[in-house]
């Protein structure tokens, strides 16, 4: 025999079941119940006898889709119980199972109940309209329990990241300030507050012509109906060969007594049973078609033909779950070495993963839980047993079945009860928004605007300029990141030079010609350039009042000067000006106030924007300046 694989692939290790599993089963809920303080085996036995008998009156008669409600007991990482419940096409199973988790909450006070399915926490998923702002998917891990009978949410402020005993800690010591708010604890008590009399409501009793084999197995084990629907639904081409044989449950072939008996099953089976058509085998009895008590009898007979064949099958070869998960263990750790599927090297290989499971605990007990059925049908069947045992009976009628259907308004129910909170959910929201809007702009808008200086813009605005901006452009905080022009600052200051220079006269020119080739030209020792030569102050001077008297002259018949504020007081400024022209002037055309058309066409321009974002209160919120709220047009 070759070397076995790798250690690490050991499959007593491998639980089909596991959270830390890749992908969890379908359509399944699981359930932890932690005790506060750690118990011993023995004390765990008795938590596990003691749970199951307080939650026994509501499970004893009621049908489930695929598998009962159990509790498992393990040690890893602490000593507690958990289990699984596989509800398939049932939803009443997982919240039926969640209304039991809350009873036991109830009869345990000492107990932390932590339950999800294979779409997360599905508790917090159905209350997620009221759930706080700062719960998402990322960090509800640990964080969600049942326990008193209450739903509890671990905080954020207090466990950022909590582990799962620190959760459990903090619920012990911390209780009430986990619990969750009282709107996520109605929702959640919405869904379970029918129970147990919706368990009651949701099963259906029906009138079926079955052979007496069946009719014996379903007196001693009814809830074995639940395997045998799910044979027939879940049925392959492989199980169908098993239906056509019929060698099991039909050995008499057509000669078999028939006899008509009342099965009990979930509305979910009955609708799976109902909503498929199956041509009867050919060794089945089958009498005119139309027959609905036989056909449905015909259908359950099948799916426990095909249910008993197949799980006989699993359980000799162990290939159950449990298998599945072992083999692709191996080939994610490189076992088959890329091999081709059917090559001879694969196959000696597969063989040999095979003998090594086969020899391993968890062969064995996935083998015992395949089989667990198989037995029970055989110890049944070796009882004696006839069709006079089913005569002489009063059978009750099969319950009325029109709500398969009438589902429709109970879909649309559901839908606008759905609709309903997403609609209140937005007016809470609206509301909350309104609220933070009016605490940002303080108790009234009006109020606000008397008392903002609008001097303020001006002053900001001047020490933006004059402390915050230089030649390289504005300096704008550290903290944003503005996108970067690429520009030759030197070089462009070289060339304005030389334009100025040049209005001086030739002699000048030929000086900035000698210096344009220097690259050491350093403008840090002064600020205002009065480091410049003092021999071009003057020709700049000209240049400059030429150029101001032949600008004012043009504006002065322009419309141009009516679109901005002009001085009041024209006398204080007249000796301002810095040309001759200034004072030959017409008198009406007096100095612009710099200041109040500064604060006027920013006002005018956030006035503009309409409450939104735009390039006014970008800069002074840039610069620290907040203007109030505008609300003279109305919302």
């Amino acid at each position: 025999m070759e070397t076995p694989p790798p250690p690490y692939l050991d499959p007593n290790h491998l639980n089909p079941f596991s959270q830390a599993s890749s992908r969890l089963p379908e359509d399944t809920v699981f359930y932890s119940i932690y005790p506060d303080n750690s118990l011993s085996q023995d004390s765990l036995q008795s938590l596990h006898l003691q749970i199951l008998n307080s939650i026994s009156p509501f499970t004893s008669s009621y049908v489930w889709q695929h598998e009962p409600f159990t509790l498992t007991i393990s040690f890893h990482p602490f000593p507690h119980l958990h289990g699984h419940v596989r509800y398939g096409d049932n939803l009443n199973d997982e919240w039926f199972t969640v209304f039991l988790l809350f009873q036991i909450s109830l009869s345990f006070p000492s107990l932390s109940i932590h339950v999800h399915d294979s779409d997360g926490e599905f508790l917090l998923i159905e209350s997620a309209f009221h759930l706080p702002r700062w719960l998402n998917p990322e960090n509800s891990q640990n964080r969600a329990f049942i326990r008193r009978g209450k739903f509890h949410i671990i905080p954020k402020r207090s466990l950022p990241n909590p582990t799962l005993t620190e959760s459990l800690n903090f619920l012990i010591e911390n209780e009430q300030l986990a619990r969750a708010p009282d709107s996520v604890q109605s929702v959640i008590r919405n869904c379970i507050e029918d129970y147990p009399e919706k368990a009651k409501l949701n099963s259906h009793t029906v009138r079926v012509r079955v052979p007496v084999s069946v009719a014996h197995v379903l007196r001693h084990a009814p809830s074995l109906i639940s395997v045998a629907v799910e044979g027939f639904y879940d049925r392959d081409i492989d199980s169908m060969k098993h239906a056509a044989k019929m060698e099991r449950f039909l050995k008499g072939g057509k000669e078999v007594e028939m006899v008509t008996v009342a099965v009990e099953m979930s509305r979910a089976m009955y609708a799976q049973l109902m909503q498929q058509n199956f041509h009867a085998p050919k060794c089945y009895p089958m009498p005119n078609k139309g027959d609905v008590e036989a056909e449905l009898g015909m259908k359950i007979a099948c799916g426990f033909e095909m249910m008993y064949e197949e799980k006989r099958k699993e359980g000799e070869e162990g290939k159950g779950s449990g298998w599945k998960k072992y083999k692709e263990s191996l080939e994610k750790s490189g076992y088959f070495k890329g091999l081709i599927p059917g090559s001879t090297e694969y196959k000696r290989l597969m063989e040999n993963a095979e003998e090594y499971y086969r020899n391993s605990s968890l062969f064995s007990k996935t083998s015992e839980m395949l089989n667990a059925p198989v037995r029970q049908i055989d110890e049944i069947l070796s009882l004696t047993y006839s069709a006079d045992d089913f005569k002489n009976h009063d059978i009750p009628p099969s319950d009325d079945d029109s709500w398969l259907y009438s589902g429709e308004d109970e879909l649309n129910s559901v839908l606008q009860d759905r609709q309903k909170e997403m609609e209140l959910y937005e007016v809470n929201r609206k509301k909350k928004k309104k609220s933070k809007e009016h605490q940002d702009t303080g108790p009234s808008s009006s109020s606000k605007a008397e008392g903002f200086d609008l001097s303020d813009i001006v002053k900001t605005m001047q020490g933006f300029i004059h402390k915050m901006s230089s030649y390289e452009g504005a300096e704008v905080p550290e903290d944003r990141d503005p996108k970067e022009v690429e520009l030759d600052v030197e070089r462009f200051i070289k060339d304005m030079e030389s334009v100025i220079k040049n209005q001086g006269g030739e002699d000048v020119a030929s000086d900035v010609d000698d210096d344009e080739g220097s690259s050491d030209m350093d403008f840090d020792e002064s600020e205002d350039g009065s480091d410049l030569s003092d021999h071009n102050a003057d020709g700049e001077d000209s240049f400059m009042h030429s150029y101001s008297d032949a600008m004012n002259y043009e504006l002065k018949n322009s419309t141009l000067k009516k679109s901005f504020i002009h001085a009041n007081e024209q006398s204080s400024l007249k000796n301002e000006g810095t040309s001759n022209a200034t004072e030959d002037m017409d008198e009406e055309f007096t100095p612009v106030d710099v200041d109040v058309n500064l604060v006027k066409n920013l006002l005018d321009s956030f006035s503009c924007q309409q409450g939104l974002p735009g390039p006014t209160s970008n800069l002074l919120g840039l610069m620290g300046v907040q203007l109030p709220k505008d609300d003279s047009k109305g919302e």
